[in-house]
């Protein structure tokens, strides 16, 4: 008999059981809708950066157009991590507190009235629009961290345990369409713009090549990220809570089987007296976050699920920094003085599109048709490992990658770094938090290992930007760094830490989140301790 019928409550094994079903797809599409919106509001930043500094920064005495200053730089693309950052630890504990369902619809309208906000900043002076966008996108980036632990606690806690993991990373795989949704759109509005404004190159004409148009663009296509997110509102208000929070945290199992009566389309039986009696004994699984039993019992699996977010996103996100090398050696952006504005929005929109469509979007499905196969632990060792070795390959031979000719070779390798960072621990080190804690710590645990995973975020956006500077020249604005080929070899270190904390991350594939968590274990004792006890009165 599995664990969770072992508990005695039917409704959680029913859940466990049941077949794939439309309501299982319906809640991939609510709940990964988010995450869409999540990517293209984090990502089209940097499609647009370039065009705000051509505004606002531009000296039209200097042969070259503006850009971004590298403190307002770091300040446009890097608050909304903060924002994340800090979303991700509150909502995740208050999808613990208040139930998963009620906290998710906050999440969304914080992104909805924020990424209109973010496309209304106020005034026109750099400054003033600058500290508007900031303040916006922190605040949108408060909401967005809270889609990660509640998505992912949302979708573990309806799925059966026999394709789990394929739903989680599916949700989180609509990540890489929002990261897609970002460039179509950009290149859609940039060439509209394109067709009826003709702008000339800046070195034929500095003030008409970036027009008064131009303000527009960024501002509709910042704006547009509140669209699903308004569009999902209504489905993700229709949506139960779930079951598992319903019967272990509320502890209202009458609820709970009503609830999934209709979603599962079963009758399930009134389970209240069962619950009483769970209630009543109380058992060892009540402990906290910051008890002895936590620690002892789940303390390794955090620092597990927490590091290995943690490294991974410091590899993820600086391998941002090389795109610049890859895109301007195989000329798919000139330079920039050779473009209009709207042209060069147009060409980055255009690459990362690309990038997205080849390398990007193929690593998440790979994720979702396999992890269920082969297993969370055997894909997230295999990507750290392909991650270590395609970093290396880039920086032992650098110099030969970068010479004339033999720059597709740098693409090919550097598209499969991304391939194996998705189809590996960017997918599955998402899924698993949300699988392995017990079910009034599940949101908390997971919003903490995200937590981290965003620190690290910032360290590889912002950290490698400094340190992979020229050491003899550097960008305007930065002191000299170790060099590109000298993070690529750190980075590769990080890979290999990544790969070997990955043993403290148990695997949960085929498994009930109750046998994972160690629920289904107390009550079994629980029922044994009370059994014990009644046998001397009734001899």
């Amino acid at each position: 008999m599995a664990r969770s019928e072992q508990q005695g409550l039917q409704v959680l094994s029913a859940l466990d059981a049941a077949k794939t079903q439309w309501y299982h797809f319906t809640a991939i599409v609510i709940a990964g809708m988010g995450f869409f919106t999540d990517a293209y509001d984090l990502f089209c930043i940097s499609l647009v950066t370039k065009l705000l500094g051509r505004i606002y920064y531009t000296d039209l005495s200097k042969p070259d157009p503006g850009t971004l200053p590298p403190g307002v730089a770091a300040a446009v693309n890097g608050v909304a991590f903060c924002g994340t950052l800090a979303g991700q630890l509150f909502f995740g504990w208050l999808g613990d507190k208040m139930g998963r369902k009620s906290v998710y619809g906050m999440t969304l309208i914080l992104m909805v009235i924020c990424s209109i906000g973010s496309g209304l900043s106020f005034a026109h002076t750099p400054k003033s629009v600058m500290a508007t966008l900031c303040f916006f996108r922190f605040w949108l980036g408060f909401g967005i961290g809270g889609d990660y632990p509640l998505s992912a606690t949302i979708m573990s806690e309806y799925a059966n345990k026999k394709t789990r993991g394929a739903f989680i990373a599916a949700v989180f795989a609509m990540q890489g369409f929002g990261i897609l949704a970002g460039g179509i759109v950009t290149l859609i509005i940039s060439s509209a713009f394109r067709a009826g404004f003709h702008e000339p190159a800046y070195q034929d004409d500095r003030v008409a090549s970036t027009g008064t148009e131009a303000d527009f663009v960024w501002r509709i296509i910042l704006m547009l990220g509140a669209l699903p997110a308004l569009l999902t509102y209504y489905w993700r208000m229709k949506m139960p809570e779930t079951a598992r929070y319903t019967a272990l945290v509320a502890k209202n199992a009458k609820l709970a089987a009503a609830d999934m009566s209709k979603v599962l389309q079963v009758e399930l039986e009134d389970e209240t007296e069962k619950m009483d009696e769970l209630v009543s004994r109380g058992g060892a699984n009540d402990f906290g976050l910051f008890s002895p039993q936590f620690a002892r019992r789940h303390g390794l699996h955090l620092v597990g699920t927490a590091t290995t977010w943690f490294l991974l996103d410091i590899a993820f996100y600086s391998q941002n920094l090389f795109q610049k090398d890859i895109f301007s050696s195989i000329n798919w952006i000139p330079k920039a003085r050779t473009m209009s504005a709207l042209d060069e929005v147009f060409r980055i929109s255009r690459a990362q599109t690309l990038i997205a469509l080849c390398g990007t979007v193929p690593g998440y499905w790979f994720t979702v048709f396999l992890i269920d196969v082969v297993g969370r632990f055997a894909i997230q060792l295999m990507g750290f490992f392909m991650m270590t070795v395609f970093m290396l390959g880039l920086a032992v031979p650098y110099h030969h990658w970068t010479t004339p000719g033999n720059q597709i070779g740098f693409v090919v390798m550097y598209a499969f770094t991304f391939f194996f960072a998705n189809f590996g621990p960017n997918a599955t080190t998402f899924v698993v938090p949300a699988e392995i804690f017990p079910a009034r710590l599940r949101s908390t645990c997971h919003g903490i290992s995200a937590a981290a995973g965003k620190a690290g975020a910032m360290i590889g956006a912002f950290g490698f930007l400094y340190a992979a500077q020229d050491p003899h020249k550097p960008d305007a604005g930065y002191r000299p760094g170790i060099g590109v080929r000298n993070s690529l070899f750190v980075l590769a270190g990080v890979n290999l830490l990544g790969f070997m904390f990955t043993f403290l991350v148990p695997e949960a594939n085929g498994k009930s989140l109750e046998e994972m968590s160690g629920e289904a274990q107390d009550n079994e004792e629980d029922q044994a301790r009370a059994a014990a006890a009644v046998q001397p009165s009734t001899a």
